[in-house]
């Protein structure tokens, strides 16, 4: 046999060899890491400052592989909870829980009719849980498994707000001294219910006994505070102000103009969402950046105002939407259409849903602002591994998967009503009623 044929008999049976050391390891690998199947799912319902909050937990079969996700809807909390245990639950059982898209799918058409708040938290726990069992399986934070950062970290905003103007101001300057760039200003109204602010000791004549509320008054208080909050804190620091939903389509396009001169970062949910259609005269008629989707349940709601380019900031309260799985589509569209992020994060967003917020923030090219929280200790001794806020950006956790564990024992320590006062605690976390002066239902 001459030297050349050796040679290519060899040669060839290394690379016969190579490829079947190649096959056993791969071989090896699908045998030592089976795709996880749903054991259990389960529900955690606490309110350690009184806000009701809905984590599922997610148990695979492989010991020790759980994942925790946020289903926050704390106006209506204790219907999450059997959305989840008498609906999800039993149909997730049995099921991979390393195909989340299919999953998200599979739930979300699984009660026919869908794009509820109550549904759309319910899947929201069970998509989060499945994110984080994923981070956990490959020893990654979950922003990883997404494409990693475009961001260091993440800008947030503070909330300012007082019974006067000048408590608004001084309240805004310590958010600026603590290293707060972007600062939400919300002032009262002597007597009247106002959004994110105290009313004062005002007596208001009205018709009825619950709080009052009168959107004229409101909009010459709100023009008041921005003439104020310009020259007494500059123009370096960036302003943002939530109506809340609470005037006439006509009254906030009026808003959105006579805002235009002090330069707002944003003009947080100036119509409601049955009235949407009034963005395209609020966007003819002014530059004043605006934000929207606070309510948002259905993508009915956000896509055309994204896809018109109608709005500068969507602000959807990702649970609502569903979770992160629909959210980061959202994301991915805005981005197409120059619309960036903002996503809902006040205290009824439990750690998880706010670890799923940072999440989305850092891989979001789009991104433009996160509302922040300063999680209080009791929060902290249920929640281990909260996002840490310093200096007013939010820094994600570097452990698989959101980084947080859920202390059980602490969690039962605060049932739904525990730390409530008042109309609150009698609606089960639900809103109370606004009026006018004359008893018309007010919007909010």
């Amino acid at each position: 046999m001459n030297r050349r044929r050796l040679m290519q008999l060899v040669g060839a049976g290394a690379l016969t060899a190579r490829q079947s050391s190649a096959e056993e390891q791969v071989a090896r690998a699908t045998r030592a890491t089976p795709s996880p199947k749903i054991k259990d799912v389960q529900v955690i319902a606490t309110a350690p400052v009184g806000l009701r909050l809905v984590v599922v937990k997610v148990i695979t079969d492989q010991d020790g592989l759980y994942g925790y996700g946020c289903g926050t809807f704390t106006q209506r909390a204790d219907l999450v909870v059997p959305a989840v245990e008498k609906y999800l639950r039993p149909f997730l059982i049995g099921k991979n829980a390393d195909r989340i898209d299919d999953l998200w799918q599979a739930m979300y058409n699984s009660s026919y009719w869908r794009n509820g708040p109550v549904l759309n938290n319910a899947i929201s726990g069970v998509d989060q849980a499945l994110w984080d069992i994923k981070g956990r399986q490959a020893g990654m934070p979950v922003y990883q498994l997404l494409g990693g950062k475009c961001r260091e970290a993440v800008d947030c905003y503070g909330h300012a707000s007082g019974a006067d103007i000048p408590d608004v101001i001084e309240n805004a300057k310590g958010f600026m001294a603590r290293g707060f760039r972007h600062v939400r200003v919300q002032v009262g109204v002597p007597g009247m219910a106002g959004y994110g602010s105290g009313r004062g000791d005002v007596k208001v004549e009205k018709l009825h006994d619950a709080p009052v509320f009168e959107p004229e008054a409101y909009l010459k208080r709100a023009v008041k505070l921005f003439e104020a909050c310009r020259k007494e804190l500059g123009d370096e620091v960036e302003l943002l102000h939530d109506v809340h939903e609470r005037i006439s389509p006509i009254q906030a396009v009026r808003l959105a103009k006579d805002l235009e001169k002090f330069r707002l970062f944003f003009l947080e949910d100036p119509l409601s969402p049955e009235d949407i259609a009034w963005f395209r005269h609020i966007r003819q008629q002014c530059t004043t950046p605006i934000a929207m989707g606070e309510l948002f349940n259905s993508p009915h709601e956000w896509t055309p105002l994204i896809q018109e380019r109608l709005i500068d900031y969507i602000r959807i309260h990702v649970t609502q939407a569903g979770g992160l799985t629909p959210c980061r589509k959202i994301a991915a569209m805005g981005e197409l259409m120059g619309v960036k992020t903002a996503w809902h994060g006040p205290g009824d967003v439990s750690p998880v849903g706010h670890a799923a917020n940072i999440a989305l923030d850092l891989v979001a090219y789009n991104f433009g602002i996160q509302e922040s929280y300063n999680f209080p200790d009791r929060v902290k001794e249920v929640f281990s591994g909260c996002p840490e806020l310093k200096n007013g950006y939010y820094y994600a956790s570097e452990s698989p998967g959101w980084g947080i564990e859920v202390n059980e024992a602490a969690a039962k320590k605060y049932p739904f009503g525990s730390g409530e006062r008042g109309e609150r605690q009698q609606l089960n976390g639900g809103w109370g009623e606004v009026r006018r002066r004359d008893g018309t239902i007010i919007k909010q």
